[in-house]
């Protein structure tokens, strides 16, 4: 099984606890697991290739990941709420303003947390992994929970709340509960649903006001969020065409007319992000006819043609500061682009960004799992 495809190690949201007072049960937990390819970037890699059997995925790398939330989940300080009080009455723990994301130091490290044991199960069912993780969703997703969790979201002072990072990644956990609905018979698809019904409404509302896209590389990034939330839109279950054709429209009006993505003036100091990649990686999916998307990528980014590029991965010189190790979660985000993107293009150049993926998962990995 293939590492590259699954592993997409986001070094950001609890690596701000990185400083030379942290805890060490903190140390390197704000990381995620992306696959979304796994099939199709066999194909992506048939023809002659450097050896990667460094990057094969197993049980055990799976099981390493899988311990850091599995530790952090009910691990409620330190923490970072980012939250606006209305008034005194507010002032709570995190546990009870948000008695299921409350630990993994803020609300979308827990949710991607979540959603990172929730796919390690599904990757390995039937082993001690999976049996680890149903029991802490046994116990954190509840009805009542739940409903708590909802009650923070429908506080007028929070209607911006997460927005959109934090939503992304609960749609993107839904998504895999949804999955895991079908595989397993598990329910707690259906008990968060509420949660995500109110966030997805909520984006609903607040796409067609957005006029410009956010173009950072890190939690605002406004088409990592479009992105996501487009995998959850067409997720089977789902299949919220309303919610699919808001984020085509808005991706279109953002990004279609675009060209030429200053992506040599990249990584700024604490990316983990991508803009230039993120914004392909998100034309991947919106973008439909093979024609039509090989010739915007031309326009929006020639360098990826052209044999002789060679995109630098982000250098990380102290790990102890959590803006900075940002830039491993950089690393691991362009390689997740860059594979899609090999998917859509085969050939040649399908091959050349699997490799210059692989030498930025090579760059971070052992400083992260």
């Amino acid at each position: 099984m293939r590492l590259c495809p699954f592993l997409v190690l986001f070094v950001f949201g609890q690596s701000d606890c990185l400083n030379e007072n942290a805890n060490d049960n903190f140390k390197l937990m704000d990381w995620s697991s992306l696959k979304e390819l796994q099939q199709g970037m066999k194909t992506a890699r048939s023809g002659d290739v450097p050896n990667d059997a460094d990057l094969d995925l197993d049980y055990d790398t799976v099981a390493r990941l899988a311990s850091l939330p599995l530790h952090c989940h009910s691990v409620e300080y330190p923490n970072k709420l980012n939250g606006v009080l209305q008034d005194q009455s507010e002032l709570l723990s995190p546990s009870e303003l948000h008695p299921i994301f409350y630990g993994c130091f803020d609300w979308h490290s827990s949710v991607h947390g979540h959603w990172l044991l929730a796919r390690a199960a599904a990757l390995f069912p039937d082993t001690d992994l999976a049996q680890n993780v149903s029991a802490v969703f046994n116990e954190q997703f509840t009805a009542e929970k739940v409903e708590q969790e909802l009650k923070y979201f429908q506080r007028k002072a929070a209607s911006a709340f997460e927005r959109t990072y934090g939503w992304a990644w609960l749609v993107k956990l839904q998504e895999e509960l949804e999955k895991s609905s079908l595989e397993t018979g598990s329910s707690w698809n259906v008990i968060l649903r509420p949660l995500t019904d109110h966030v997805v409404s909520t984006w609903k509302t607040f796409l067609p006001k957005l006029v410009y896209p956010v173009r950072v590389g890190e939690h605002a990034n406004t088409a990592f969020g479009l992105a996501l939330a487009l995998d959850y839109a067409r997720t089977t279950g789902v299949q919220d065409e309303e919610l699919e054709n808001l984020i085509a429209f808005n991706s279109t009006e953002f990004y279609q007319p675009d060209k030429l993505c200053p992506i040599n003036y990249e990584p700024s100091g604490y990316d983990f992000l991508s803009p230039c990649l993120q914004e392909a990686d998100l034309m991947v999916r919106v973008i439909q006819d093979q024609e039509e998307f090989t010739n915007w990528l031309k326009n929006f980014l020639p360098q990826l043609f052209d044999p002789d590029f060679v995109l630098q991965p982000g250098e990380v010189v102290d790990r102890t500061d959590g803006k900075l190790v940002h830039l491993d979660g950089v690393n691991f985000s362009r390689a997740w682009s860059l594979y899609g993107l090999a998917k859509r293009l085969g050939g040649d150049d399908g091959k050349r960004l699997v490799e210059m993926g692989d030498t930025h998962v090579r760059t971070s990995f052992e400083n992260v799992v």
